[in-house]
């Protein structure tokens, strides 16, 4: 992820063996991604749930607020009904999660070596080109997942994942169908996963730069490298995602409602990503519209970022990453 600090040791310091750094490199990195991926959404899945309740104003609970979306939810569908959509999400995420942060490391040396750009400006571009990688490859896994979360129970349309993508191919398209919006997805993902990168990758160099003894201690997997104490990663990967969630959250809103397209009645409407966003200003406006559920939304990506980012810097000592 981000550029580590050596650690002052001396000569006599251990490395871990040739072998054990360098065999079935990618693997690792792909596995510990993954994990992190899917440790971070299942963390927060209940308000992942009815954050895609809010944001397209589903007839059950658009009258409501957060706090009463989160009472009414069990209510009406049991405790299970918080992690609907939840095992689309699972086979998304570890994909999802694996990629994005194999991709961050790569392009990162790419950018470096190709252009001669480092520091923060190509953590910035590595982590916007790895979102945007990550996202091509995962879209329709989202696409059947948002489908599955805004069902309500009592109102099915979809029975399951494999009926979910039988009905939409069939239905919406062909392939056409499971990446429709991609291009508010893509749009949005650049700046929430180059801020997200760079917010954290920033705070972690400057932190074991200028306070070494304080914020950081040595990896368990190499001693010459410092790595951030465990609750300092979890205060740095929030704040990484407060900002990124802050600045991408509009194109998220749009997104939502063109991936549900033919399941809501103003579908017709929302057809481009430009159409979307006038519609969704025009009828409910910024604060209610635009930022419509923005409140859960911060709930939701501090926690979710803050448990990625260490995840995976924990998975990356385990694994012998560094």
């Amino acid at each position: 992820m981000a550029t580590e600090v050596a650690a002052t040791t001396g000569p006599g310091a251990r490395l871990p063996s040739a072998p054990a750094r360098r065999d079935f490199y990618w693997l690792r990195s792909f596995v510990a991604g993954g994990v992190a991926g899917c440790c971070a959404k299942t963390t927060i899945a209940p308000l992942d749930r009815v954050k895609i309740l809010l944001q397209a104003h589903n007839h059950h609970y658009k009258h409501l607020g957060v706090l009463s979306t989160l009472c009414a939810v069990p209510k009406k569908e049991g405790y299970l009904g918080f992690y609907r959509g939840n095992g689309a999400m699972m086979i998304r995420i570890f994909p999802y999660g694996a990629i994005q942060f194999t991709a961050f490391g790569q392009y990162k040396k790419m950018i470096k070596k190709n252009l001669g750009i480092s520091g923060h400006v190509h953590r910035l571009m590595a982590g916007s080109m790895a979102g945007i990688t990550a996202v091509i490859c995962t879209y329709p896994l989202d696409m059947v997942r948002a489908r599955l979360a805004f069902q309500v129970k009592g109102d099915y349309k979809y029975t399951g994942i494999i009926h979910a993508f039988k009905t939409i191919y069939t239905k919406e398209g062909g392939m056409q169908g499971f990446y429709r919006g991609l291009m508010p997805t893509i749009v949005g993902m650049a700046p929430y996963a180059g801020f997200s990168f760079f917010t954290f990758g920033t705070l972690k160099s400057v932190g074991l730069t200028h306070a070494p003894d304080l914020l950081g201690r040595p990896s368990l997997d190499n001693p010459d490298v410092l790595v951030l104490k465990t609750h300092v990663n979890l205060l740095c990967g929030g704040i990484a995602g407060a900002i990124a969630q802050t600045i991408s959250y509009p194109l998220d809103v749009t997104r939502r409602r063109m991936q549900l397209g033919a399941v809501l009645p103003d579908s017709e409407k929302c057809l481009t990503m430009v159409q979307t966003l006038k519609y969704v200003y025009g009828n409910h406006g910024i604060r209610r519209g635009l930022y419509r559920g923005l409140s859960l939304n911060y709930i939701r990506c501090i926690p979710s970022q803050a448990v990625a980012f260490t995840t995976y810097e924990l998975m990356k000592q385990f694994l012998h990453l560094n």
